[in-house]
């Protein structure tokens, strides 16, 4: 059993970094990497690329909305075709930046409130999926499951990877709950490696008004930017291999 093991990557800017990403990159099998619209430069773009390459980690475009200021979590009165036109300019980035280093993008995860707005509009995720289809058919597109841009990924026939946020507490349907709640960020080691056990050995997980909610999921997601990412992420990946499982990149578990 082969399970993947991915985090947001490359979301500092200039000098300023949000996590180690080097030391986290010997970690993870997949890494997002934030395409200079709510995080990234073209410097950070270029370094996490070469890391991926040279660690065998599989290379995704992480895609928000251009707004630095708010980490991308802030969502702003974009139309559809212009969140459209930001996510095929951050594809387009980072595939470029991939083919040039001598390697290539395998997968596409959506950032914050461009995920959310997406998500909330099953025809905004069609066009997006679509546009993703006719850039590169092959790439892989992450999405917690059920969400609607993995129903239309489905439907336009790309691969899915679906995912489970381990350091992110969800509410009885499998949403997220908000950020400005009390404990929606889970950070304590002891949390987050019970969360992980319990997904594995049971595939499900324990919900914030404490329900048991079934998730379906072959990746794990530790965002880079909760306090301690790196050895929460190394709590993860002790898991999963003390599970039997083999940590392995998007492409090898679709």
């Amino acid at each position: 059993m082969k399970i993947d093991l991915n985090s947001d990557m490359g979301e500092g800017f200039g000098n300023w970094r949000v996590t180690d990403d080097d030391a986290l990159m010997d970690v993870v099998s997949s890494a997002n990497i934030a395409c200079g619209f709510h995080a990234g430069d073209p410097q950070i773009m270029t370094r996490m690329v070469r890391l991926a390459k040279a660690k065998g980690v599989g290379i995704g475009a992480h895609p928000g909305l251009p707004d630095m200021q708010g980490f991308g979590r802030r969502e702003l009165p974009f139309s559809p075709d212009e969140i459209r036109q930001q996510m095929l300019y951050q594809i387009g980035a980072i595939t470029a930046i991939a083919k040039a280093e001598g390697t290539r993008v395998d997968h596409v995860s959506f950032h914050a409130a461009m995920g959310n707005m997406i998500n909330r509009d099953p025809a905004l995720a069609a066009m997006c999926v679509d546009a993703i289809r006719m850039v590169d058919p092959t790439l892989i597109v992450f999405s917690m499951p059920g969400m609607a841009v993995e129903v239309a990924a489905k439907a336009a026939g790309l691969k899915t990877l679906a995912i489970f946020l381990a350091d992110r507490a969800y509410d009885d349907a499998g949403n997220l709950i908000p950020r400005g709640k009390p404990n929606s960020v889970i950070k304590d080691e002891p949390s987050v490696r019970a969360r992980v056990r319990q997904f594995l050995e049971t595939g499900t997980l324990t919900t914030y008004d404490g329900g048991t909610l079934a998730v379906e999921a072959k990746s794990i997601l530790v965002h880079s930017d909760t306090p301690g990412s790196l050895d929460l992420a190394k709590i993860v990946r002790s898991e999963i291999e003390a599970f039997g499982a083999i940590v392995a990149p998007a492409r090898e578990v679709v």
